[in-house]
Parts: structure tokens; sequence; C-alpha cells
């Protein structure tokens, strides 16, 4: 695999389909995850069915795992080898007059994100194994949501949550749209595909900040 993937092309290649891949699961994570906001007998049931599926937790899950290890190694590896090929010194290199914010940070936004990817599994995932495979506990449908509103009782938790999402809307903002220019997708639809994936950068963050926020002001005394 590494022989295909020694050439600039096939890195950037497989660095965007790892991306539009992560992209997909995003939107079905915060869809998922809305429910919880305004109905939550729904997302115990959502969350019950992705918990015990063998399909999505033997076959769906690992992939989605190998797919985020992924990205992110292959955009570290890209990041270093663009700074050593550089020809332009940095004296003569413009940043902010020739790109965003976003696009010349990526790796700052990556690796908040990574980190922040870190504490999710803390905070879900890895209490998931060892409530199903290790303390081996009966199946409860209905105990998603309250475990799920527990996790937001803490403002620092919060605020890192929110932090982070600040961060992926940047990211996505830059990786979503190139992405697609990748893979070479550059016709007549190129413009409004360019201005879904802002909307969609913008969008689905703000979707998890409220999610996130909601549930915290929720657990406050009234």
């Amino acid at each position: 695999m590494m022989g295909i993937l020694s050439s600039s092309i096939a890195r950037k290649v497989a660095m965007a389909l790892s991306g539009l891949f992560l992209v997909f699961f995003l939107a079905q994570h915060f869809t998922i995850n809305f429910t919880s906001v305004i109905a939550p007998d729904t997302f115990n049931s959502w969350s019950h069915f992705m918990g015990t599926n063998i399909l999505v937790q033997f076959i769906l899950q690992p992939i989605l795992i190998f797919g985020v290890v992924f990205h992110f190694v292959m955009g570290f590896i890209l990041e270093i080898r663009n700074r050593n090929a550089r020809a332009i010194s940095y004296k003569k290199f413009h940043g902010s007059a020739n790109s965003t914010w976003a696009s010349r940070n990526m790796i700052i936004s990556g690796l908040v994100i990574l980190a922040f990817l870190g504490l999710h599994f803390y905070d879900f995932w890895i209490p998931e194994m060892v409530h199903k495979y290790i303390e081996s506990h009966p199946e409860d449908a209905t105990r998603y949501y309250a475990e799920t509103v527990h996790k937001f009782e803490s403002p620092v938790r919060v605020g890192i949550y929110v932090l982070a999402f600040i961060l992926l809307i940047f990211h996505l903002w830059h990786g979503f749209s190139s992405a697609f220019q990748s893979v070479g997708f550059n016709n007549k639809y190129s413009k409004a595909l360019r201005g879904f994936t802002q909307v969609y950068a913008v969008a689905i963050p703000l979707g998890f900040i409220f999610i996130a926020l909601y549930h915290h002001f929720n657990q406050l005394p009234h």
C-alpha cells in the first residue's frame, strides 16, 4: 500500500477520499445526536441499534477507526513533505496574501480535532466497550440518553467540545472543498458544490455546539 501512496498525487487523493468518508460519517453522527434534543426515545433506539448491530460494531466501526487514523497520519505526512519541498523561503512567502488562515493552519486545527477525538473516545467509546465487553452488563436500550446528557454536565468539558467544533469549522471550510479538487471534480457544478461545502462546514459543527450547550444548560437549576 505504501508503494501505491508513494507519489504526491496518490497521497492527496487518498487524503481526500478518507476525508470525504469522514465527512459522511460526521453527518450521520450529527443526525443521531440531534435526536437527543428533539426525541430522546428515538436517540435511545438509534443508539441501541448502532451499539448492538454486528455489521456496525465489527465491520463499519473498525473501518471508521482506520479512516480516522489514516486521514490524520496522511495529513501529517503531506504537511511535512510540503514544508520540506517548498522552494520559496518564508520571508518571500506572504501567507496571508496568498491563502486563507484555514488553509495555512490545517495541521493546527487537525491536531486539536485529533485531541478532541481522543477525549470523545474516552467519554463515549471506551466506556461503551467496557460496559458491553468487560463488565458484561445486560443490554438496556434506554440508557443512552441519560449517559449522553450526563457527559455535558461539566462546563469545562463543554468548553473543550465547543472549541474543538469551532476549529472543525475552519478545518472543513478548506478541507471539504479541497477534497473534491484533489479527486479531479472540476466542472460547471464546482461553484455550487463549493457553496454546499461551506454551508456544511459551518452548519454541522454549529449543530454539535448547540447539542452540547443545550444539554449543559438544560441541567442547570432553574
